[in-house]
């Protein structure tokens, strides 16, 4: 596809920014900003394997959750400033340092100059290409990635139009992000592995938000009517953290429940979901990683 760069519609906002004058609702212009590019092995067991996933963080966002936790990179575009020629080095570096794979964590908005980088390292490149995304994604993102991504790791994050608006701004979300996650699998197709490392394949991610259990029990309910349950993967994670601002919703200022988390796990079980749970202690500050901002 044409991306107009003075008239960005890249993402599912729209927002029409021209990214060479100014930012788009993503707080990014045109320049590639990496926070954070090194082994990470906190992902999924079938991510991490044993020596970690290459993860690159990308700075700015389409989403802006209001209890975001990468909040020092998500809200604006600090980092490094790399080419897609320095990108794409930066892939096969982590390849060097023996990652499971190259995660590419939250690059929507940067996506065209992102496949320009993956078609310059490809022909090098060995190992599986990871999409870490908030789910929220246009048809023509998914379309430049097509061929190039190898495992789609969305979140699957809000069920309802109201709980999207209130925090992230995006009634829209749960359509979107349903047809995406649809897309994704018709790209990608049904697992495939190699020994106890995910080679291909989806993974949907969920947070328990607190508060909204049943919103969570809507979603898995979604998702084992859409997709074939021995064909992807659910991740669901238990450790929401409050930011260290108290937010207008009372909900969101306090760790999800031990009995919020069980009964929506209790009903991916009763669902026949296949995937990960998330250990409750992983629920603090010190499991999310540190980002090297300049």
């Amino acid at each position: 596809m044409s991306f107009d760069v003075t008239h960005c519609t890249l993402c599912p906002r729209q927002c029409g920014a021209d990214r060479t004058k100014t930012v788009g609702y993503c707080h990014c212009g045109t320049e590639i900003r990496v926070a954070r590019a090194a082994l990470h092995p906190w992902e999924e067991p079938c991510i991490s394997g044993e020596t970690g996933s290459g993860t690159v963080f990308f700075a700015g966002c389409t989403l802006g959750c209001c209890f975001c936790q990468n909040r020092e990179i998500s809200r604006s575009a600090v980092g490094k400033v790399l080419t897609v020629e320095q990108l794409a080095d930066t892939f096969l570096r982590l390849q060097a340092e023996q990652a499971c794979n190259i995660n590419l964590v939250t690059g929507s908005h940067y996506t065209p100059w992102i496949v320009q980088a993956l078609e310059l390292a490809k022909p090098q490149l060995k190992i599986p290409v990871v999409w870490n995304c908030g789910g929220y994604e246009s048809p023509e993102i998914l379309a430049m990635l097509d061929g190039l991504v190898d495992i789609y790791l969305p979140d699957l994050k809000f069920y309802s139009p109201e709980t999207a608006k209130a925090y992230a701004n995006c009634p829209d979300y749960f359509e979107t992000a349903s047809k995406a996650i649809m897309t994704m699998f018709q790209q990608v197709g049904a697992l495939q592995w190699n020994g106890t490392l995910l080679e291909r394949g989806l993974i949907v991610r969920h947070l328990v938000l607190p508060g909204h259990r049943k919103e969570s029990m809507a979603l898995l309910d979604w998702l084992a009517e859409a997709l074939p349950k021995e064909q992807f993967l659910l991740s669901l994670m238990g450790q929401y953290t409050p930011p260290d601002m108290p937010l207008p919703d009372k909900h969101l200022n306090r760790r999800a429940a031990t009995f919020e988390y069980e009964s929506v796990r209790e009903h991916a079980v009763e669902l026949g979901l296949n995937g990960y749970g998330q250990e409750r202690s992983a629920a603090a500050a010190g499991y999310i990683p540190a980002f090297e901002v300049e």
